[in-house]
């Protein structure tokens, strides 16, 4: 469902992204070409700030939110996702947040407060909130990050998990394509 916030912002997507019938988009959202949504995925842009006005969410070209991940933002603010990007099932991203491009987010997991930079790779059922992820870092499954000095001993990326984060931007790239050919079915 596409839908209009309160200040009446209607999200803005690319004729070549996918977005499932039971996801709900509202507001002002921005999603570029061949993004996939799947189902009952919620992105909603309809908090203001203190001044009456709200950055966008931007969903990066080629990335993939899938089912039952949820954008939100806290009094108006920027939540952006690069290129490229995976937001893994179930997944709560809330901003204030920026998601680099090439980034794999993992089920369950939540991102608050936080930039995570290109590369990075957090597995699932993870929580970082209120800190700075570098580029290509692995965040384990199942860890908290609750500031910067928490990624001390966290390491790089390797090129395994890269190779993995890649093939899950291709597996739903290839759904945006099938998805598409469906619509034109019914």
């Amino acid at each position: 469902m596409i839908r209009k916030n309160p200040n009446g912002d209607i999200p803005v997507i690319s004729p070549s992204a996918y977005v499932d019938k039971t996801a709900i988009i509202c507001g002002k959202v921005f999603i570029e070409g061949d993004v996939f949504v799947g189902p009952y995925a919620v992105i909603r842009a309809d908090e203001v700030n203190e001044d009456g006005d709200m950055d966008p969410i931007i969903i990066g070209a080629n990335s993939n939110i899938q089912d039952g991940v949820v954008i939100h933002s806290k009094a108006g603010a920027l939540v952006k996702i690069g290129e490229r990007s995976s937001i893994a099932h179930r997944s709560i991203v809330h901003g204030p947040c920026v998601i680099g491009d090439d980034v794999f987010v993992g089920f369950n997991s939540v991102l608050f407060n936080c930039t995570v930079g290109n590369g990075s790779v957090i597995r699932h059922n993870s929580v970082i909130e209120g800190c700075e992820v570098p580029e290509n870092y692995h965040i384990p499954s199942t860890t908290t990050i609750h500031s910067n000095a928490d990624l001390k001993s966290i390491e790089q990326v390797t090129p395994v998990q890269a190779t993995f984060s890649e093939s899950v931007v291709q597996a739903n790239t290839e759904l945006v394509k099938g998805y598409k050919r469906l619509n034109n079915e019914f």
